[in-house]
């Protein structure tokens, strides 16, 4: 083994080995270390070099260093090691030089042997060979640049022409050497590190601040990820994923979508039919992939909507339209059996089972029938004391039951099929003018009740477990999906089990999941109606309909976080969102070689929110690096508030002696989406942070913050504040006028801002005045402001705080005194804290408050703990802690212990891991009830061990 502790020493320590059965041999023991010099100081990797057939004996070592001349140079060097013995340590020789090159990469980082190639700082990948003479001897060298991957950590050879590409700054990959160079096979995606981002409201695109959580798939993180070459941008976003398997055509506005089997015996569907507001139409789709739009096709009427369309299973096909119900012969396409209202009453709604029709005639009469040589009819009721009907359904789960929705009082009733008597009705909302628009009966559990799915016209989705022998209602939940109805369409699954897609605003995927109903976004935001398709070519298919086309799709089986990558090929330094002009406002730095010497540029990019596409560029100067980019709402001249980008930079300033310089550059986005500079004020320090408050500028330079105003297109100073060392970070909270700055090394201080004002003369300048300070020593990264008189700070030993102040204390130091109420060890740096706004009623269990992101690409959730549930959630947590098995046998409570430089804990102080509150459910019931008992009177006031279980199952839907 080899050492590089010290720069021209070279650490020598032999390993003893023994033999085992069957000629394996182990490490025994390590021998003594044996110092061997060299003359290259300026080490950057050494590896062993594998042993060639002539020279086995001979160990050769290849060194990758820098010269004097800052040139990077490749020697390979011979050991000459000899045993000690009797307390002689030996000696070892590396000064017989069998080879060197001095033209190597500038960006060359690592070797290693020779069966594997090596690669450098611009993801470069070679392949280094030794020359062997006919003597056996090095005679020279050869090196061939063979391809391009990520930005290598580590490169493991995988034998056959396979290597394996770790990569921490970009994506890692498998590549397979081939005689033409390199062919990437497999690509492993990975964020890290995220150097910043930006939450993205898929729903309500209320900019900064969001309504919509993380686990529904609406809130999208956009984040900056990757290293120069590997830059790229990253949609992370929770939800089901929808594999597109083709486009049908453009169709404007279909209204639904059936799926029917052409042929009686036939196991697929093969048949699809979409229905407009006047017309159906119908396609018909081949086992070898030909789709064909059929003129006409079994006697089905093309000239009206169609409300219903399905296969019986005896061969049969039953349509519905507004004036009329078709039974039809597949095989001879005859129609068998028609009915329609005698005084001409349009059907309105449609439901049927394999063996039952229920339809909705006139808006209040119900109408059933029996589905069998002929629509034979059941019986007709008429509601007029509960009103218009909303939407009638019937299932093959409870064939005999007809579930009916009714416009007043937010009502649903329960007939028997046959005579439309047995009635039942229940009140299903609190909210009188909350209407049930859409409803199925289906087995959601493995093991359970089937489940009843309801759909309101104000966004909520209602579920009820129903028990088909009563039947009655139980175990009613809400879940509000958006603001407009949804409609409802059974996904069969397997073992009879099936999901729910519910098309709206915000379409979801509704399904069971460890005995839990779950709900997802689902990746289909345009889709207006859908429904399963199951055919030869596309097994366990769904055909889409949007307001353009109609497209096949499979769906994923679970929810995951959906990960979505744009290539930028640039540093993605800094990113903000603007929702009124749909677009993205990147800083990048790019980094290129000309020669030996290295060139670095950097931007400021507009890029559209969906595409990524780049829109515009602005070009810094040369030396000039972007810092900070924000999205603001400024005051310009006093006026109302405008939208603009800001951006930070610094640069080096060589007529300054090498002094840092840096800018502020305030950009407008035209009507065409160009980027237009409004202004620029040099500083006399690099920008690190921006913000806005009260529609000024706020600066975080060299040791000073600094609030400026935008008046007659130019930046004029307000105010200053002087920090300890270097702001690193602000959080702005506009309501108390309040900035928190995070110091490089004096962790957080609070500043006040008062703005001068006018109509009092007493009152003519801008303050910033220092309000409260955090007094220990933190090397800050990043702060958020997350409750009232609360912020959350992470620093660069990987820690997080909770700092809270008291402005109610008795003494006005302790009023000024930041105190760290809560601590944790996360064990990665955090680069960005965005602050999470989410409704969350207050008798919530935990409050989501802030996203954040990690050098090593984690992005975590945090969120404040409700009072009534955190000695509850902190017994938990001490409860599960012994459970953890952990390399090392770690115990959870000193790994997760705050701990830095200046101080060390046991445990994390009133702080949940929430991965190890979820790691509850994973337990099987004796283990979970025995945590329970643990817990005592506090978790039987929760409802005992199901009580727990439905706690951490509402954590777990969190994200």
């Amino acid at each position: 083994m080899a050492l590089l502790l010290y720069d021209g020493i070279v650490t020598i320590l032999p390993l003893s080995s023994k033999v085992k059965r069957k000629g394996v041999s182990t490490i025994d023991a390590l021998g003594d270390p044996v110092p061997a010099r060299i003359s290259d100081l300026f080490v950057r990797s050494c590896v062993f070099l594998h042993p060639r057939e002539r020279d086995k004996e001979q160990v050769k070592l290849a060194f990758l260093f820098e010269d004097s001349h800052q040139k990077v140079c490749l020697s390979v060097r011979a050991l000459d090691y000899s045993a000690g013995g009797s307390g002689d340590p030996g000696s070892a020789d590396l000064e017989n030089v069998l080879g060197t090159r001095d033209d190597i990469e500038l960006g060359a980082s690592h070797l290693i042997p020779v069966s594997a190639p090596a690669w450098d700082d611009y993801g470069k990948l070679y392949l280094l060979m030794l020359l062997i003479g006919a003597n056996g001897g090095v005679i020279g060298w050869k090196i061939d640049a063979i391809g391009q991957t990520s930005r290598a950590s580590v490169l493991v050879y995988l034998d056959g022409g396979y290597v394996f590409v770790g990569s921490h700054q970009g994506d890692s990959q498998v590549a397979r050497i081939h005689p033409g160079g390199v062919e990437v096979v497999q690509t492993i995606s990975n964020i890290a590190p995220v150097l910043d981002f930006t939450i993205m409201d898929m729903g309500s695109r209320s900019g900064e601040g969001q309504n919509n959580e993380y686990s529904s798939g609406q809130a999208r993180i956009v984040t900056g990820s990757g290293i120069f070459g590997d830059g790229s941008l990253r949609s992370v976003r929770s939800g089901v994923g929808l594999e597109e398997q083709g486009v049908l055509g453009e169709m404007d506005h279909a209204t639904d979508l059936f799926a029917l089997r052409s042929r009686p015996t036939s196991e697929h569907d093969d048949v699809l039919v979409v229905s407009f507001v006047n017309e159906t139409r119908v396609f018909n789709f081949s086992a070898d992939g030909d789709i064909e739009e059929q003129a006409d096709f079994k006697s089905l009427i093309f000239s009206e909507s169609t409300l219903l369309a399905s296969s019986l299973p005896d061969g049969r096909i039953i349509q519905v339209t507004p004036s009329a119900a078709h039974l039809i012969d597949s095989e001879s396409g005859m129609v068998i059996s028609e009915w329609s209202d005698n005084v001409k009453q349009p059907i309105t709604a449609a439901s049927a089972n394999q063996t039952c029709l229920a339809l909705a005639i006139g808006g209040q009469d119900v109408v059933t029938f029996q589905l069998t040589e002929e629509l034979k009819f059941n019986a007709r009721r008429q509601f007029e004391e509960e009103g218009q009907l909303s939407c009638v359904h019937i299932s093959d789960v409870d064939p005999n039951t007809c579930y009916i929705g009714f416009w007043q009082g937010a009502s649903i009733g329960m007939v028997d099929v046959p005579t439309l008597q047995s009635w039942k009705k229940y009140v299903i909302s609190d909210d009188p003018l909350s209407v049930p628009r859409s409803m199925l009966l289906v087995y959601l559990l493995a093991g359970g009740l089937p489940t009843l799915v309801v759909a309101m016209a104000n966004g909520e989705v209602i579920t009820f477990s129903v028990d088909p022998g009563e039947p009655s209602l139980s175990s009613k939940k809400v879940t509000v999906l958006g603001a407009q109805q949804a409609n409802l369409k059974a996904i069969p699954r397997h073992n009879e089990l099936s999901s729910v897609f519910a098309t709206c605003e915000h379409p979801s995927l509704i399904y069971g999941s460890e005995g839990r109903i779950v709900y997802s976004a689902v990746t289909a935001e345009k889709a207006t109606s859908v429904c399963a398709f199951n055919s030869q070519l596309y097994p366990g298919a769904i055909a889409i309909a949007t307001p353009e086309d109609v497209r096949i799709a499979v769906v994923d089986a679970e929810r995951t976080t959906h990960v979505q990558t744009l290539h930028v090929g640039e540093l993605v330094r800094r990113i903000a969102y603007s929702p009124s002009s749909k677009a993205f406002g990147i800083g990048t730095i790019h980094r290129s070689l000309s020669g030996t010497q290295e060139i670095v540029k950097s931007r400021f990019k507009l890029a559209d929110e969906v595409l990524f596409k780049e829109l515009d560029t602005f070009d810094l100067k040369e030396e000039e690096l972007v810092e900070s980019v924000i999205r603001a709402e400024v005051s310009e001249d006093g006026d109302d508030l405008v939208e603009r980008f800001i951006v930070g930079t610094t640069c080096m300033d060589e007529e300054q002696g090498e002094s840092i310089r840096g800018r502020i550059l305030v950009f407008a986005v035209t009507t065409e989406r160009i980027l237009r500079l409004i202004t620029e004020l040099p500083v006399k320090g690099a920008c690190r942070a921006l913000g806005c408050i009260d529609g000024k500028i706020v600066a975080a330079l060299v040791k000073t913050v600094v609030i400026y105003a935008l008046r007659s297109f130019h930046l004029q100073k307000l105010c200053t504040y002087r920090t300890s060392t270097a702001p690193i970070d602000l959080a702005i909270h506009e309501p108390t006028k309040q900035i928190a700055i995070a110091d490089l090394m004096k962790s957080v201080s609070i500043v006040t801002y008062t703005p001068a004002s006018p109509s009092d003369p007493s009152s003519t300048t801008h303050k910033l005045e220092e309000t409260a300070r955090h007094f220990q020593t933190a090397w800050g990264t990043a702060v958020a402001h997350v409750d009232e008189d609360t912020w959350l700070e992470s620093d660069a030993e990987g820690n997080l705080m909770v700092l809270f102040q008291d402005i109610n204390a008795l003494s006005a130091d302790d009023k000024r005194r930041l105190r760290a109420v809560s601590e944790i060890r996360l064990g990665e740096m955090v680069n960005r804290i965005r602050p999470l706004f989410v409704y969350t009623p207050a008798s919530a269990p935990v409050l989501p408050k802030a996203f954040m992101a990690t050098v090593e690409g984690g992005v975590y959730l945090f969120g404040l703990i409700g009072p009534a549930y955190l000695d509850l959630l902190m017994r938990l947590q001490s409860a599960l802690a012994p459970l953890v098995e952990s390399l090392g046998d770690v115990p959870f409570q000193l790994y997760r212990a705050f701990r830095n430089q200046v101080r060390q804990e046991e445990e994390p102080e009133r702080f949940v891991d929430g991965e190890l509150i979820e790691g509850f459910l994973d337990l099987d019931a004796r283990m979970q009830e025995k945590v329970v008992e643990e817990l005592g009177v506090t978790a039987e006031e929760k409802g005992g061990v199901e009580g727990v279980r439905e706690l951490v199952e509402g954590l777990r839907r969190l994200h």
